[in-house]
């Protein structure tokens, strides 16, 4: 089991967190800012405790205490204080993401039985739309807008809790907290494709925050920049908890769009990400380097001397690669990075700049986090080990590869799924194990590997187990690939093959080929794809070789965190 090397405060609950936090850092700044009219101010610890206490408590007020509350909304300050007033002395909160239609959105609400919803304009309009479907008793209160009549807003009840503070209510104050219980209700497709609501405690994310500080080093001199949707739990645990945790500074992304604009602006220092984003931003730098007169050698003799360099207490990464540090603000040090598989290159080359990459596994039932590589491990092709505290197994490994399903234990496992004892006891077994869905492999230095999810494997005629993840690992390595899924098909006489959907790199295409996407052909497109396709089987044995590709003119639909949507892009 992994130890800790760095000191670990204890933490009983997020508001003990959050308390030692503005005992240790109540000065500091816990927010930089950005107004609608694009002015910068920062918001210090104690700042923030007071707004959520004032929020908490008019909370209590109107009745919401031991309620579920919901937030639906983009990343932004709001977001964290109706989160945090919310699980640090009201009740359970229920975040949605801000994407999902009316007829996604009213579901969850019902099963969770939400009395009031903290949400932007736009979803407060897609809910009155239909307002006669949704819960007579629901409150909207609209989350960045000024108080005006006949709407509630979170100034407004910010205002209303400072004076009820000051009057001496203390309800939400004194309000006791039980570490065991359900303070976080997160909608998941889960682990059989359904969606379920994963109940998670405070001890889930406590344990969290504790086994990764251990061996992750965060500063309160540090600045995270937060780009990916708040109500996945992934980015929540590490912007919310982690990050006051260690008194380091948050600021909010406006997109996935304007994050290296975003990064000149705030110049963060950590970056919570998932690989498309860095394989995307990874191109374009590579791109920008092979275009300069002979910058691709440059590049390479930069790296060796920045490797040399250090052996000998020599930092030459300013030196060699000032003009790439400087597109991510001039501060990036650490980005954290995890959901999907990643090139190892990208690594490497990150490495080389000076950005350490720490890829690892999680998953929403284990508050995330549960194997990573870390401050003392930096493997490129591994997502780590277990986090202190955390227990892993292959269970029923294949002789051969020594493939099987990744099982995880530890405090950081959910308490299970919302109403749902049958799917509970589906994925955690009598010996407290919960089983991911995931199929990976251990190495001997008990190293961890993921080969794909045991849903997406393709078995074929022979059975043969055939994993798309890594076949779309080497189609996507390809320059002229921009998105691919692989999955199983039939041929004409009803057996198993290998087949592809492709999403061409049409930039490349244009840079190659002089030619825009409307004014290259279906057969050109196949052409192209087709010797793409030959490449990639030639390293390929004969069992797994794609037999069958599709193009596409229009990307694949994708998960608020970039990720392909596998089931609705078949066709």
């Amino acid at each position: 089991m992994t130890k800790p090397f760095y000191e670990v405060r204890e933490i009983r609950d997020l508001r003990d967190l959050l308390s030692q936090s503005i005992e240790l850092y109540g000065d500091k700044p816990a927010f930089e800012i950005k107004s609608s009219r694009g002015e910068h101010y920062e918001l210090t610890y104690k700042e923030y405790q007071e707004q959520i206490n004032a929020l908490g408590t008019a909370l209590v007020d109107m009745g919401y205490a031991g309620e579920k509350i919901a937030i639906c909304a983009d990343n932004c300050y709001e977001w964290a204080l109706s989160y945090m007033a919310t699980v640090t002395g009201v009740g359970v909160i229920v975040p949605i993401d801000r994407e999902l239609l009316f007829d996604d959105i009213n579901p969850i609400l019902n099963i969770s039985d939400v009395k009031l919803i903290f949400c932007d304009k736009k979803i407060a309009a897609k809910l009155n739309e239909r307002k006669d479907e949704l819960k007579k008793d629901l409150q909207i209160v609209l989350i960045r807008e000024e108080p005006a009549e006949g709407i509630l807003t979170i100034n407004e009840l910010v205002e209303r809790g400072r004076k009820l503070l000051e009057s001496g209510d203390r309800r939400f104050l004194d309000a006791e907290i039980d570490p065991e219980k359900m303070c976080s209700l997160l909608f998941t497709s889960g682990t059989t494709g359904t969606s379920k609501g994963v109940m998670l405690c405070h001890r889930n994310f406590c344990s969290e925050v504790m086994a990764t500080m251990g061996i992750v080093k965060i500063n309160p001199e540090d600045c995270g920049i937060s780009m990916l949707p708040l109500h996945h739990t992934y980015e929540s645990t590490i912007i919310l908890f982690f990050a006051p945790y260690c008194g380091a500074k948050v600021t909010f992304c406006d997109g996935f769009k304007y994050v290296l604009k975003n990064m000149k602006e705030f110049s963060p220092s950590i970056f919570v990400s998932v690989p498309l984003v860095l394989e995307t931003v990874h191109k374009r730098l590579i791109k920008a380097i092979q275009a300069k007169p002979h910058g691709e050698t440059l590049f390479k003799i930069g790296k060796v001397l920045c490797k040399a360099g250090s052996y000998v207490g020599l930092d030459l990464k300013k030196v060699f690669f000032k003009e790439i540090i400087d597109t991510f603000g001039g501060s990036m040090r650490l980005i954290i990075c995890g959901a999907a598989p990643i090139k190892p290159q990208i690594l490497k080359d990150f490495d080389a700049f000076g950005i350490q990459i720490l890829f690892g596994y999680g998953l929403t039932e284990c508050a995330p986090l549960a194997i990573i590589n870390h401050d003392r491990l930096h493997l490129a092709e591994s997502v780590g080990v277990p986090l202190p505290g955390v227990e892993a197994k292959i269970l029923d490994p294949d002789p051969e590869t020594g493939i099987g399903e990744i099982c995880i234990k530890g405090p950081m496992v959910m308490l299970g799924y919302y109403n749902n004892p049958e799917e509970t006891a589906k994925v955690i077994d009598s010996d407290g194990f919960f089983h991911t869905g995931d199929l990976g492999y251990v190495d001997k230095k008990g190293h961890y590997y993921i080969s794909g999810r045991s849903k997406n494997v393709i078995v074929t005629s022979n059975g043969k187990n055939i994993y798309p993840e890594e076949l779309e690992f080497h189609l996507g390595s390809d320059s002229l690939v921009s998105e691919c899924l692989v999955l199983g098909d039939e041929n004409k006489k009803g057996e198993t093959i290998v087949a592809a959907r492709i999403f061409p790199n049409f930039e490349e295409i244009k840079e190659r080929f002089g030619k825009e996407k409307d004014e290259v052909s279906d057969d050109e497109l196949y052409g192209m794809m087709d010797n793409v396709v030959k490449s990639v089987n030639e390293k390929l044995p004969a069992y797994k070789k794609i037999v069958d590709f599709k193009i596409r003119r229009t990307e694949f639909v994708k998960t608020t965190t970039q990720k392909i949507k596998r089931y609705q892009n078949k066709d």
